[in-house]
């Protein structure tokens, strides 16, 4: 009989709410081979995790996550906290040698990444990072006209990370806005998943240049928890803003294509407004997250009078996942990435194999980030190897 896996989750807010969901609906949608017993939820609000506990249906709950990890009835640390939890979470469930799912960004800066790679190796875990992007329907098939050279070389990445949430100075100084939490803004927190999806489309970056701006330099400070809804009660005294409200920044691939980076949460209008264009020799691929069902996709090798570009609808046999879920044109959304994520990661660890994307991703996307935030600070060049 195959043995059961049970994980524990430690985090209960955004991104704890979309595993939840990802654990249940893993045999509805992928089969029964793939159920996952959720065993723990971890917090440290005890009246929060508590609610969490009984609303995203898990068995039990605890607020210390070293307790969490020594449990050998666990099988699977699954961590979405505030990034600057990460890498100590992450260490000790290694040395106990649990599996390991891990939110992006792997960590706070390049370094740390580095150490929790070479930890988990060394131990022989399997790892994975939260780059749910990948799994998105048009993202697959952008990479399988790529990987099957429908767009030949390739000349040019251009990619946009817009949202508007932090556009008022009323917005409270929530943990986003701590670079001692969070690392980075938007370059962290927006350009991770961007710049991951260079990586999985195009390949390597060797060199960058960039620029950031902070608008807003003070915000009134949160009492509590808040997350991207937060409000702070008037007349709140204000506190300093330490991350990057904007980024942007150029590129050149190994391939030797030029790449384009924007990222920004003062984009009035945009909620979730992630995309990107590759143009290569042979045609050229739009995507537009708000569509994320549908690629745009021009073949220049037709001749003049139908050149141009195609919306294609990908939710049949050309995704992925497809035939897990529903007949061609019933649209997935965004709370499937994460369950198909998730899929794979219970795959590699029943099938003893490499979990895709691992650390290694996370620790690329914190190469490039760490290169950026360096070329910004020289306002210079800066090659992503020599870090």
């Amino acid at each position: 009989m195959e043995k059961e896996l049970n994980v524990g989750l430690i985090g209960y807010k955004f991104m704890g709410k979309a595993h939840s969901n990802a654990f249940t609906q893993l045999p509805i949608y992928l089969g029964e081979s793939m159920r996952v017993n959720k065993k723990v939820i971890c917090g440290r609000n005890q009246d929060s995790v508590i609610k969490a506990k009984h609303q995203f249906g898990w068995e039990e709950y605890l607020t210390d996550y070293r307790e969490l990890i020594k449990r050998d009835d666990i099988d699977i640390i699954d961590v979405t906290t505030p990034s600057n939890f990460h890498k100590e979470i992450v260490m000790e469930a290694i040395d106990a040698g649990k599996d390991i799912f891990c939110e992006k960004p792997l960590a706070l800066n390049l370094s740390d990444a580095r150490e929790m790679l070479k930890a988990a190796n060394e131990k022989g875990i399997k790892h994975q990072i939260g780059f749910n992007y990948r799994f998105v329907p048009a993202i697959n098939l952008a990479k399988q006209l790529i990987d099957g050279g429908r767009l030949g070389k390739i000349y040019h990445f251009r990619a946009r990370y817009l949202q508007d949430w932090a556009s008022s100075p009323d917005f409270p100084l929530t943990w986003r806005f701590d670079k001692k939490i969070c690392g980075s803004g938007s370059l962290g927190d927006l350009g991770a998943h961007v710049i991951d999806l260079a990586h999985f489309l195009v390949g390597d970056i060797n060199v960058v240049t960039g620029m950031n701006e902070t608008f807003i330099k003070k915000r009134p400070i949160l009492q509590g928890e808040g997350g991207l809804s937060a409000k702070a009660k008037e007349g709140a005294p204000l506190g300093d803003v330490t991350i990057d409200d904007a980024t942007i920044f150029c590129s050149q691939f190994e391939c030797g294509a030029l790449g384009s980076f924007e990222m920004t949460r003062y984009a009035a209008g945009n909620k979730n407004g992630m995309g990107f264009e590759i143009n290569g020799e042979k045609g050229s691929v739009k995507f537009y997250f708000e569509r994320m069902n549908e690629l745009m996709y021009c073949d220049y090798t037709q001749d003049g009078l139908t050149q141009g570009f195609t919306r294609i609808q990908t939710t049949d046999n050309m995704h992925s996942y497809a035939k897990y879920y529903y007949p061609a044109g019933h649209v997935l959304g965004y709370a499937d990435t994460f369950t198909c994520e998730m899929y794979e990661f219970i795959k590699a660890i029943k099938e003893d194999k490499r979990a895709l994307p691992g650390f290694e991703a996370g620790v690329k996307a914190a190469q490039v980030m760490d290169a950026v935030d360096l070329s910004i600070d020289n306002k210079a060049w800066v090659s992503v190897d020599d870090l």
